[in-house]
């Protein structure tokens, strides 16, 4: 693929679509990002085009997309809230495949989730298949990268779960704990995306990291890394989602959803699959080990206001 072409990013100014705007801008790349935040300061100094994320406004969106060699969609909420549903969600990637389409975009390659299913009790897993199958059946050249949990400087998971550490004596896991995560390094999955964004086959790829850990080993692993190993004790389901609302009260955030407990109960954040990720999470973090869950990461105060780094801490 020649360089200078345009491609568009959603959410280059937040988390996964910041990392795939750096790799577009060191390969040479014209980037462009369609974000809810126009108007903030520019992380990649001005070197990254802003669009309006503005969903009503169907022209705008084919303009910001027309003339894309690749388009990069990595939106989607977490859970539903009063400011954000997934229903809105579903209809708002539609709104953006159709966008892409009309305005000939050549490629889109789409962020997805492990396990996705339109028969899915758990509206996260449900919606995400129903988007995959309108992309697939769009017409429209695709590859649908499927992470499980996403790990880097602004995660919020991993970071969390060392937040917990440091702050409690002990730190409980839903029922035995035994069910499996497979978490890939932020920056692997940016790599990716650009790779198949160079491409042309239309694919499905289970996007992993090297390293496969039980809920409880992926604690009891976070703890000896950061120095603070505590008693992890099983608890029924519905009381750790109590004390997750406690959290989330105390922190102004949602910590944990029902729909997420029962989504890593039931090994949806893993698949039999080989790996697509190069860096293991156990070396990432013995890296980051002092800051580590020294602060804890909101979610609602991220989409409120997203944080502003340096590109470079990309």
């Amino acid at each position: 693929m020649l360089t200078q072409q345009l491609h568009v990013v959603t959410g280059a100014f937040g988390y996964s679509g910041r990392y795939i705007a750096k790799r577009l801008l060191d390969a040479g790349h014209r980037v462009r990002t369609i974000t809810k935040f126009p108007n903030r300061p520019n992380p990649f100094e001005g070197r990254v085009e802003a669009f309006p994320m503005d969903f009503s406004d169907h022209a705008g969106l084919v303009n910001a997309l027309r003339g894309s060699a690749v388009f990069y969609n990595t939106y989607w909420v977490r859970f539903n809230h009063k400011d954000f549903r997934h229903t809105d969600a579903i209809e708002n990637s539609l709104r953006l495949f159709d966008a892409a389409r009309e305005a000939g975009v050549g490629r889109v390659i789409h962020i997805s989730i492990t396990n996705p299913s339109e028969d899915s009790p758990l509206e996260y897993f449900s919606g995400k298949a129903r988007i995959e199958r309108a992309l697939r059946e769009s017409g429209m050249s695709f590859a649908i990268l499927r992470p499980t949990v996403l790990f880097g400087k602004e995660d919020i998971l991993i970071n969390n779960i060392a937040w917990l550490l440091r702050s409690l004596p002990v730190v409980g896991v839903f029922g035995d704990g035994s069910y499996r995560l497979q978490p890939i390094y932020v920056d692997d999955l940016a790599r990716l995306a650009v790779e198949e964004g160079n491409r042309r086959e239309n694919v499905i790829i289970n996007a992993i990291g090297p390293e496969t850990f039980t809920y409880r080993e992926l604690i009891e692993t976070i703890g000896e890394i950061i120095g603070k190993r505590r008693p992890i004790i099983s608890v029924p389901p519905w009381f750790g989602h109590l004390v997750g609302t406690i959290i989330g009260r105390i922190v102004d955030d949602i910590f944990i959803t029902r729909e997420e407990i029962e989504g890593l109960m039931a090994n949806l954040l893993y698949v039999d699959a080989p790996q697509t990720g190069m860096t293991r999470l156990t070396d990432w973090a013995r890296k980051h080990a002092a800051e580590l869950g020294i602060r804890y990461t909101s979610e609602l105060a991220r989409r409120r206001s997203p944080p502003q780094l340096s590109s470079k801490q990309v």
